[in-house]
């Protein structure tokens, strides 16, 4: 918005033609498409409109193909006309795959009228009726015309009906108020009209009687009946309602006093003739669920109360038992609904049977409620209004089984009364939203002991009792579905000789869990065909292509290289696929970053259409387009981490369907990036292994070192380098074999098993050699130099460094110099050269800034701090200390973080903060026992017995000596293994003297 403009308030009016107002002057708001998306977006203030429910509006189950981008321009030209008025640019604000009306200071006629009905309501129920008679004359002010005049299509339609029913109501609302006020004749002049119009609202009618009859017109209010008797007889085939035949009768006897003028009669609809009872029976195996039907529970006390409607939408992927829930429910609760109850199976997903129009279902739910055949109009809205005027007051329970779209059940609802409707839908129903109070229940597969509890009531409780993990695992295979485990069920039940292990084996086999869960044609294979056929082909596509990964849970990039598309239209399609239930929303995503989710059949299901649908060419596309995405990723990634050049450069592929910034907003915090895409950076380094494809296998798993460093996956490490390691031997790779065995020789390092590290390494540098990679052989030298320090031959160890570093020279590895620098500077302070090892510190810490290595940097700022506390410059050195704890936090480091912590918890016991210290000490023991590492825990050992013995606690100080002991003895590390026995015998020589910190640094520090 531009500078020193105020900006302007709004009125948007839809209870007539759509109007958008600036203090009284219309704005000129376009075309009947612009107007049709504004109107959308008006009656769902502040909440996301979907493009798919502004195209069905527009275009009406038509659109072109340029829909979305036509909406795109119909958005772009709305916010032109309201910049142009002055009016927020905010107003109308994209979101995830939709737009938003935020409302802010602007009014909604709509809104308004809303909020003075429960004013309204409130004060007739409180008796104010003079109040309530002036806050519905407002309300009724307040419409100018039908409301959305001129607009039609999709949400549209059922906006602008059930506006206009509302307008019925607070007519016959505001009339039974002026009747309690003896206001008769303004009463019936008003109904009047509006009974010639409406003849089939039995309320209507019943109040202008009453006014007629107490104006003293008694001919007039029998006339009035007559008319109403005439067109129920002849139109339904049904007599006037109760509450018309008792004030008829009345008139008739001319009893002013039947009629009180305090209270007028609150008639009801016309009475149906029969009962429905039309429930099935529910599934005898029916369990769990316990949440869900208390949720349902709620329903039966909402229906009761003064809420319009109560409707619940149970949601979820074929077979996860929707209409069995609901079946279930409903014959508990029948009892709450003496009216009766409707079933009806909509065949919304059906494999023999079309969807049921809504036309048909109210052709049979009209015959059950007892209106004979040739008296059902064959008008849908005529139709309909039958149905509610014979719902009209009613108590029933309705039960919508296997729905396909809105469309086919707006009509079923019923009007007012005290009903219940429940819908089952793989749809999640959307468009309901704002209309009704909607309680919305998806349902999840059942967890193992559901399934089993449901496998024991079909099968026995004693096979299951007798086989307990291998009915466990038949509800994994199952993906916990009701379907399948009612199919195993069966055939369990018609062989009995058969045990569950036996089938847990037949269903192991990925390429026939779906034929054994599909007999007949039929069972799961049949129900997720359903889903699939009716997917946009874009969608289809996207849903083989992810079936070729091994993947449960991924993100949208995913999607976006498997497909080779880009990352807004790869979301857009993974929207379809979530709306088919075909794919979940993982719960596991970050804020911002939605994550997917397969059920392991759906995913199965998706890798048989991939292999039956697509050529092998076009499977093998989509993998090694996968497989180059995520390596730029991971590069990228690793370079934030580990700095430029700390790897052999990728080759960059030419149709990456990700933009930069668009990488830049996925990898977020690189680290966290590495840690969610775990699974998937490990199962590609499999199958790309597997599959021959030595480099890409390789080059992801050397990618993968940070993460598993910091996070404490060595086993991940392992089995992703060697599977990298076969195929790159396999391939004839020799720069791949000599990054897995330098690999490898880092991963034993990490684990302190320095002895099995450095052959590796120095088969490492062969092959790195015979390879020409300069860099890889200094990574291996400074890692060899790692060793040497370790086994205590500090000499040998400063050597291989600056071999190390005159390699590094000739490389852009900014990072691994200043590693191998401050590994240098360790050296030096420990040969005794500590002002040598501080300044060579600094200069590793400076060579880092700017540039992306910030665990070098971290590393290096430990390293400073170790070397500060040889001097005894305590403050500085717990700074440093501070510094490394904070960076290593930021980055989700665990380890670095127990080094950090290690070094300040010495800092602190040499400073005499000796609580302080035991805390921060037991910290790091915790940290480094997260991470595996058992030196670290050792050295932490240490530093507690130092805090320990300062407290005077010789007994415990000991038994950390001892401990620490053992670990060194055992990891063969003879430096502090030296270490520990001086600070031992100096508790042994001062017996039960407390030491002195003096005492127990120069012990801990003796070279």
């Amino acid at each position: 918005m531009t500078e020193g403009v105020s900006l302007r308030r709004l009125s948007f009016r839809v209870l007539g033609p759509l109007k958008a107002e600036i203090e009284g002057e219309p704005l000129a708001l376009g075309g009947a498409r612009q107007r049709k998306v504004l109107a959308m977006l008006v009656l769902s203030a502040g909440q996301v409109v979907s493009v798919d429910s502004l195209i069905e509006a527009v275009w009406q189950g038509a659109p072109p193909t340029t829909a979305r981008n036509q909406i795109a321009i119909c958005i772009t030209a709305l916010r032109r006309i309201f910049r142009s008025a002055a009016v927020d640019d905010e107003l109308i604000r994209t979101a995830h795959h939709g737009y938003t009306l935020i409302q802010g200071d602007h009014r909604i006629d709509v809104q308004a009228a809303h909020a003075l009905l429960a004013e309204a309501r409130t004060a007739a129920a409180e008796s104010r009726t003079e109040e309530a008679a002036s806050c519905y004359e407002r309300l009724l002010d307040m419409w100018y015309g039908p409301p959305l005049e001129g607009l039609t299509g999709g949400h549209l339609d059922h906006a602008g009906a059930r506006l206009g029913e509302l307008w019925l109501d607070l007519n016959e609302e505001y009339a039974a108020l002026q009747i309690q006020l003896g206001r008769y004749r303004a009463a019936a002049d008003r109904l009047v009209t509006l009974v010639e119009e409406h003849p089939l609202r039995e309320q209507a009618r019943l109040h202008l009687m009453s006014a007629q009859h107490l104006a003293g017109r008694r001919a007039d209010a029998l006339e009035t009946y007559r008319a109403g008797r005439k067109v129920l007889v002849e139109e339904l085939g049904i007599e006037p309602g109760p509450a018309l035949q008792q004030l008829h009768r009345r008139i008739l006897q001319d009893s002013e006093t039947s009629v009180s003028r305090d209270q007028p009669p609150h008639p009801r609809t016309a009475a149906a003739t029969s009962t429905p009872a039309q429930l099935p029976l529910p599934a005898a195996a029916f369990t769990g669920r316990e949440e869900e039907i208390a949720l349902l529970d709620e329903l039966v006390h909402t229906s009761a109360s003064a809420e319009p409607l109560a409707i619940a939408a149970l949601s979820g992927a074929s077979g996860v038992g929707k209409s069995a829930l609901a079946i279930h429910w409903a014959n508990r609760v029948a009892e709450h609904y003496p009216d009766g109850q409707l079933f009806m199976d909509l065949c919304g997903y059906d494999v023999h049977e079309k969807p049921v129009s809504a036309m048909k279902a109210l052709d049979s739910s009209l015959r059950a409620l007892g209106v004979h055949g040739t008296l059902i109009p064959a008008d849908l809205k005529e139709r309909a209004a039958l149905y509610r005027s014979l719902m009209d007051g009613k108590r029933m329970l309705i039960v919508l089984d296997n729905v396909r779209s809105i469309d086919q059940i707006l009509p079923l609802f019923p009007g007012r009364g005290d009903c219940c409707v429940v819908i089952t839908s793989r749809d999640p129903l959307g468009d309901l939203t704002g209309d009704y109070p909607v309680l919305r229940i998806p349902l999840r597969p059942l967890n193992t002991d559901e399934a089993c509890r449901m496998l024991g009531v079909m099968i026995g409780p004693e096979r299951v009792g007798a086989e307990p993990g291998m009915a466990a695992r038949l509800a994994q295979l199952c993906d916990g579905l009701p379907l399948a485990l009612r199919i195993l069920g069966a055939q369990l039940v018609n062989k009995p000789h058969r045990s569950l292990s036996q089938l847990v084996t037949r269903l192991a086999d990925r390429r026939r869990r779906l034929d054994l869960l599909s007999p007949d044609h039929g069972g799961l294979r049949a129900e997720f065909a359903l889903s699939y056929r009716e997917l946009p082909p874009a969608a289809a596509q996207m849903y083989r292509r992810l079936g070729l990964l091994s993947l449960s849970h991924f993100s949208a990039w995913v999607g976006a290289a498997a497909l080779g598309t880009d990352l807004d239209h790869a979301e857009d399609l993974l929207d379809c696929l979530v709306d088919a239930q075909l794919l979940e929303v993982s719960p596991h995503g970050r804020l911002g970053s939605p994550r997917y989710r397969f059920l392991d059949l759906l995913r199965l299901f998706a890798w048989e259409r991939a292999h039956e649908e697509d050529t092998p060419a076009e499977r093998e596309a989509a993998l090694d387009r996968t497989v180059a995405t995520l390596l730029v990723l991971a590069d990228t990634a690793h370079e934030q981490l580990s700095g430029k050049g700390h790897l052999p450069p990728l080759p960059v592929p030419g149709d990456l369907p990700l933009a930069t910034r668009q990488i830049e907003h996925i990898l977020g915090c690189p680290m966290e990036w590495f840690e969610t895409e775990r699974p998937i950076l490990i199962d590609l380094v499999r199958v790309c292994a597997e599959s021959g494809r030595a480099f890409p296998a390789w080059a992801l798993a050397a990618r993968l070192v940070p993460l598993c460093e910091t996070r404490g996956h060595p086993v991940d490490w392992r089995s992703t380098t060697e599977w990298a390691l076969t195929a790159a031997r396999e391939a004839g790779d020799e720069l791949g074999v000599g990054m897995m065995l330098r690999s490898l020789g880092a991963l034993a390092i990490y684990q302190r098993q320095y002895q099995q590290a450095e052959p590796l390494l120095e088969q490492a540098m062969e092959h790195l050699e015979e390879a020409g990679d300069v860099q890889g052989r200094a990574l291996a030298l400074r890692n060899i130099a790692v060793c040497l320090r370790f086994a205590g031959d500090l000499d040998r160890a400063a050597d291989h460094c600056r071999a190390a570093l005159d390699l590094f020279d000739r490389t852009e590895d900014i990072s691994g110099r200043a590693h191998a620098v401050g590994l240098l500077a360790q050296i030096e302070v420990e040969r005794g050269n500590v002002r040598l090892g501080i300044r060579l510190t600094r200069q590793a810490i400076a060579a880092s800034e700017g540039d992306y290595a910030l665990r070098s940097k971290t590393q290096n700022i430990y390293r400073l701090a170790e070397a500060l506390l040889r001097t005894g410059e305590l403050r500085e050195a717990e700074r440093a200390g501070r510094k490394v704890v904070q960076l290593t936090r930021a980055q989700g480091d665990r380890m670095g973080e127990a080094y950090g912590l290690r070094v300040l918890g010495e800092v602190q016991w040499r400073q005499f903060c000796l609580d302080e210290a035991v805390a921060t000490l037991r910290d790091a023991y915790e940290a480094a026992g997260g991470i595996g590492d058992r030196f670290l825990q050792a050295r932490v050992q240490v530093d507690l017995a130092c805090a320990e013995a300062l407290r005077g606690e010789r007994d415990t100080a000991l038994l950390h000596l001892w401990e620490a002991l053992a670990a060194f003895r055992l990891l063969r590390a003879p430096v502090w293994e030296g270490h520990t026995v001086r600070l031992r015998k100096l508790l042994d020589d001062l017996g039960k003297e407390t030491p002195g910190v003096t005492e127990l640094t120069r012990a801990l520090h003796a070279s």
